[in-house]
């Protein structure tokens, strides 16, 4: 399995083919180095399911591309340079929707369901939780989504996603617990 570091080094380099204003604003150093990036992501866990064979790379790739979305919305991007807060939430909603596009396209509308609950779940997070339990239940959240792409989702998951939209302070253990994949 690829680390979170190579799946934002393709990011980055089908963002520079595609060209336009995201290619522009590439950081110019390559892609931030961050703590736990040698080591899977989001999308990497999502990708090496069995809902996504077949397609790995094409699930890693919208994958990252929603994750840097939510990056730029909250702050820290690994790829795109975000000095303009503006045009990082505008780049942010445009990779979003390049991500959900792209799982369209493959036809697997229970991810892209999944992924809606985990963008909205994402915001309520950041707008109510404390900055050190938001950290913690964004990671969670990410975790259980990208378990829940990748394996599909379980009753577990989806009471663990009730206790997120309840701000409940035990969500992000419970979405912890339902990070574990199938296999």
């Amino acid at each position: 399995m690829s680390s979170a570091r190579d799946g934002a080094q393709r990011l980055t380099e089908e963002l520079r083919a595609q060209g336009g204003t995201a290619a522009g604003v590439l950081r110019p150093d390559g892609v931030a180095s961050r703590p736990g990036d040698q080591l899977p992501g989001p999308a990497q866990l999502a990708s090496a399911g069995p809902r996504a064979a077949g397609h790995e790379r094409e699930y890693e790739l919208l994958l990252e591309m929603i994750h840097e979305g939510t990056l730029l919305h909250y702050g820290d991007p690994a790829v795109v340079d975000d000095g303009d807060g503006d045009l990082a939430l505008l780049l942010g909603d445009q990779l979003y929707a390049m991500g959900l596009a792209r799982l369209a396209e493959l036809g697997d509308l229970a991810a892209v369901a999944e992924l809606a609950d985990l963008i909205s779940l994402l915001a309520q997070a950041r707008a109510q939780a404390p900055d050190g339990e938001a950290d913690a239940l964004v990671a969670a959240l990410w975790s259980a989504g990208a378990t829940a792409i990748g394996w599909g989702a379980s009753a577990e998951h989806e009471a663990a996603k009730a206790l997120a939209r309840a701000a409940d302070q035990r969500a992000a253990a419970a979405l912890a617990n339902a990070s574990r994949p199938a296999r």
